[in-house]
């Protein structure tokens, strides 16, 4: 006759209370299985034994049935029955094997331990006829078409919600228009965004559930330089140049603005840095209204002259009274 100590206590081998939830019987399963599985220990004769034991607890643990007839049943090891011979009286279980229920008589007093009569119970070892009819030991841990490799059991894989940001370099005046634009993410998507009017760099453009697992995406927006127009504020700013003769007599003259040309008024006598204001013809702000645009007047002279204008720029030259570096002489 074997003594208690072949008593199997479930819950003293994964180190968990009676007491403990599903989930944490699991964590400390995967935990331990870890810890002592073969791969991670080769050699290592103690380590396998340990893991076949955690998986022999949590076998019977993990399923609701089983433990529970396990709960009710092992409070039987602490009987003489199992020491002496002195059986307690056999009475009738009803036993859980392959998902199927069962009733039997079971008598502790015809097993020499509690651990056959708690496996023979609750279904997860005992005896097993041969065709010969000899008994012979289940795997009282698996299934008989179950492998013999003994893994972590892994939970299904879920999409991990996160956002991402890309980088969108737009010309200013795609920036100011706004409108569909096509891009290509990293990932190789295509997406056709529709963007708002009036960006600016450093502006980011969120676009819900184009992330990755349903998150977002959030394009950061970068406004390249431009050749003519420079932004400061909701302000733009322009150099339109002139020649001697619109500076001298003033008049209409044209300049180039977001929106398109423009017919400005200079008036006579301007000077070279002088700035004029074109208002609402600047970049919109978040409420929609628009700053202005600062036009600096730039004197330009011409190099090259035909001889009809060379011959009038000389008879203006003697009949002209300005004389711009008098203060200068006195």
């Amino acid at each position: 006759m074997q003594n208690l100590q072949n008593f199997r206590d479930y819950y003293e081998i994964l180190g968990i209370t009676k007491d403990a939830t599903g989930e944490e019987i699991k964590k400390v399963y995967r935990r331990l299985a870890r810890q002592y599985h073969p791969d991670l220990n080769p050699g290592n004769k103690e380590a396998e034994e340990k893991f076949k034991d955690i998986g022999e607890a949590y076998e019977v643990l993990s399923d609701v049935a089983r433990r529970s007839q396990y709960d009710q049943f092992s409070r039987y090891w602490k009987q003489k029955g199992f020491v002496n011979n002195k059986a307690p009286k056999a009475k009738t279980w009803a036993g859980s094997s392959n998902g199927r229920t069962n009733t039997q008589n079971v008598d502790p007093g015809q097993f020499n331990d509690f651990e056959s009569f708690i496996n023979q119970v609750i279904g997860v070892g005992g005896r097993k006829e041969s065709r010969n009819g000899s008994s012979t030991k289940t795997d009282p841990f698996r299934s008989p078409k179950s492998r013999v490799e003994y893994t972590v059991p892994k939970s299904p894989p879920r999409a991990t919600r996160r956002d991402i940001e890309a980088r969108l370099t737009l010309p200013l005046e795609k920036a100011y228009q706004g409108g569909k634009e096509r891009i290509r993410l990293e990932d190789g998507r295509s997406l056709e965004v529709n963007m708002p009017p009036g960006m600016v760099t450093g502006q980011s453009i969120r676009l819900r559930n184009q992330g990755i697992g349903g998150g977002d995406l959030y394009l950061k927006i970068t406004v390249l330089p431009h050749v003519l127009f420079k932004l400061d504020g909701f302000n733009i700013f322009c150099q339109v140049p002139v020649t001697p003769c619109e500076a001298v007599l003033g008049g209409q003259v044209e300049a180039p603005t977001l929106d398109g040309p423009v017919k400005m008024t200079i008036p006579p006598g301007v000077r070279t840095g002088q700035r004029l204001r074109l208002a609402n013809k600047g970049y919109p702000g978040e409420n929609g209204k628009r700053g202005d645009q600062l036009v600096e007047i730039q004197i330009v002279t011409p190099k090259n002259l035909t001889p009809e204008e060379r011959e009038l720029y000389e008879k203006l030259r003697e009949i002209e009274t300005f004389k711009p570096r008098a203060d200068l002489l006195s």
